[in-house]
């Protein structure tokens, strides 16, 4: 089929700060893309050839966007699968596949599907309340995550002690044991109907320990060469076990004694590939539009080190946004500053994000550190 510049249409669901940046790619290459998003003030409103409001998790509102489109991606996870299914069944390609965002929506689910198909990864047990919760059974610290609607470290605890169970909601959760990991790893790994695949460096990410949300992403991650190889060969695994056609980002980590786990999946753009705009021929953004039109995937290896940073919400404003020190960040070499066009803020919501390209890594995050540091993003 003729994708550019014809009568195709491709729907994207969900009209974040990925979508717009897929939305850069499609109009790139000129391909009809409509969007569908709760808000009307989506960031990539006025990149997509048509724009529509309607809730992700309600069944009409999927069903009746996706019939208007050739072919279907999301850029987050939480959407209503059984809408998803349904066009499937009508013959609409729906990429990824809603089998598998099921699979990924529900981490019980998902840590299941890696105990099946024998991927490493950490114990952990289902509890459907806590009221069903035998605390004698919970060895601390462990990880509480619920098992749907969670992101971006929002819907994940540690848990000291019993006392910490007392602020938990009731729903659905697992437990996990507890990794003493060296680093958080991930890739993310494209794959097109062909079952053609490539897979982005590994890379290490750094965490803020309050929010516990990612803060900065090294390309590539500082680790030995074999320990390297064998996250590959651990993301691949997952890979070809989902068969996805689109993206699929893995993290992992990198336990003290040299093994790679698992620890969730994404079947979408992720956070810590956003290096790859700057650093790699072919960025995730790239490659999830050609792996779901089964075009060629080309290249996708890095050129330098490159430090990503996350620009988020200061503490204590919400509200309409202002951003202060954009122009003494702009006075550094090799530095790319993302704004994603969100109109309001909030205490951690992600707003940006800058990539940092250095020969030396070093110097590099040490740039990164001070440029995280100038741009403040407030409210009025």
């Amino acid at each position: 089929m003729n994708y550019l510049t014809s009568n195709f249409t491709l729907g994207i669901i969900g009209g974040g700060q990925l979508g717009k940046m897929l939305c850069q790619v499609t109009s790139r290459l000129s391909i009809n893309t409509n969007i569908l998003d709760p808000s009307n003030d989506s960031p990539c409103k006025n990149l997509c050839s048509s724009f529509s409001v309607g809730n992700l998790m309600d069944f009409k509102s999927v069903y009746d966007f996706g019939k208007q489109c050739d072919l279907v991606t999301y850029e987050i996870e939480h959407i209503n699968v059984d809408a998803l299914e349904k066009l499937e069944n009508e013959g609409i390609k729906v990429y990824p596949s809603s089998s598998t965002l099921r699979i990924i929506q529900d981490k019980n689910l998902q840590k299941e599907f890696f105990i099946k198909n024998n991927i490493p990864t950490a114990n952990f047990s289902y509890h459907r309340s806590l009221s069903e919760l035998d605390v004698n059974d919970l060895v601390f610290p462990c990880v509480w995550k619920k098992t749907k609607f969670g992101y971006d470290g929002y819907g994940v605890k540690i848990l000291k002690s019993e006392k910490d169970l007392e602020d938990l909601p009731e729903s659905e959760f697992i437990i996990e044991k507890m990794i003493p990991f060296e680093k958080e790893l991930a890739t993310t790994i494209a794959r097109n109907e062909r079952g053609e695949i490539e897979i982005f460096p590994i890379v290490e990410m750094m965490f803020n320990e309050i929010s516990n949300q990612v803060e900065f992403v090294i390309c590539p991650a500082q680790i030995d060469e074999i320990l390297i190889e064998k996250a590959k060969q651990v993301a691949l695994s997952v890979s070809n076990s989902f068969k996805q056609v689109g993206l699929l980002a893995v993290e992992m980590f990198l336990t003290k004694n040299g093994e790679i786990l698992v620890n969730e999946v994404a079947p979408r753009p992720h956070n810590s590939a956003h290096y790859s705009i700057e650093n790699c021929i072919n960025s995730q953004f790239d490659q999830h539009i050609n792996s779901i039109l089964n075009l060629p995937l080309g290249c996708s290896k890095s050129n330098v080190y490159a430090i990503m940073a996350n620009l988020v919400g200061s503490k204590g404003f919400s509200g309409d946004v202002v951003y202060e020190g954009i122009e003494e960040a702009l006075k550094y070499d090799n530095v790319k500053i993302h704004i994603y066009g969100k109109k309001k803020t909030k205490q951690n919501r992600k707003m940006g994000h800058v990539t940092v390209l250095d020969n030396d890594l070093k110097e590099g995050l040490s740039k990164a550190k001070k440029i995280k540091e100038l741009i403040k993003i407030k409210a009025k």
